[in-house]
């Protein structure tokens, strides 16, 4: 089986999670897509959506289901998000698809996080995915210059501007062994809008769908 056979079974598995007449946090990227069209043959058991980009918005409504603004439903019930990747501890890297800033905004207006990726996305380190950082463009050398302090080789990521108007700095060969204290240290650089590490509030529940199953995890 393929690696997106593998991410639908992660997705499809995640459809358990749900319930009946509650708004769910959907998430953005390949793997959601799939979680996306499970949620659309259900749609009729759910009261909506809050979305984390324009284009998870988009195949939402062509699937039926009421996207709504986060601010007329508070707090989530439960939010299904993919990722990059996801260490034992279920933190994660998130931002290869650009939406980071918006992903985290209703990761944390939500009860429950449930990840759902394919087993190749499970690393013993996280880092070899290059990290991505939300930037203010004004902050761009300023941001970059500190990333090569801390050890990382910044790269722009050329031709994109996020849905908020900023720039994403990848950035290259860092081995991040604390997770939670980077993160930190990052959202306070002047500039930086979010960095896409999510480990002061990882998945609460992480599915990887790989060619025995889904395999379950749980956070520490």
């Amino acid at each position: 089986m393929s690696q997106d056979a593998y991410k639908q079974r992660a997705a499809e598995a995640a459809i358990e999670f749900v319930e009946s007449g509650s708004v769910i946090g959907v998430g953005t990227g390949s793997t959601v897509n799939h979680f996306i069209e499970a949620l659309g043959r259900m749609r009729q058991r759910i009261d909506g959506a809050v979305s984390s980009s324009e284009a998870s918005t988009r195949r939402l409504e062509a699937l039926g289901i009421e996207v709504l603004d986060l601010n007329s439903v508070g707090t989530l019930p439960l939010y299904v998000d993919g990722a990059d990747e996801s260490n034992a501890h279920l933190q994660l890297i998130k931002g290869g698809g650009g939406a980071l800033t918006r992903e985290k905004i209703v990761a944390a207006a939500s009860e429950r996080f449930v990840c759902i990726a394919d087993d190749a996305k499970l690393v013993d380190v996280l880092g070899a995915f290059p990290l991505p950082i939300e930037v203010i463009p004004m902050a761009q050398s300023l941001v970059a210059r500190e990333l090569v302090v801390r050890g990382g080789r910044p790269v722009l990521r050329t031709g994109v501007v996020t849905e908020n108007g900023n720039i994403i700095l990848d950035a290259h060969d860092l081995e991040i062994l604390q997770p939670a204290e980077l993160e930190s240290d990052l959202n306070d650089i002047a500039g930086v809008v979010t960095v896409g590490l999510f480990a002061r509030r990882p998945a609460d529940v992480l599915l990887l769908g790989g060619p025995s199953g889904v395999r379950q995890m749980q956070a520490d």
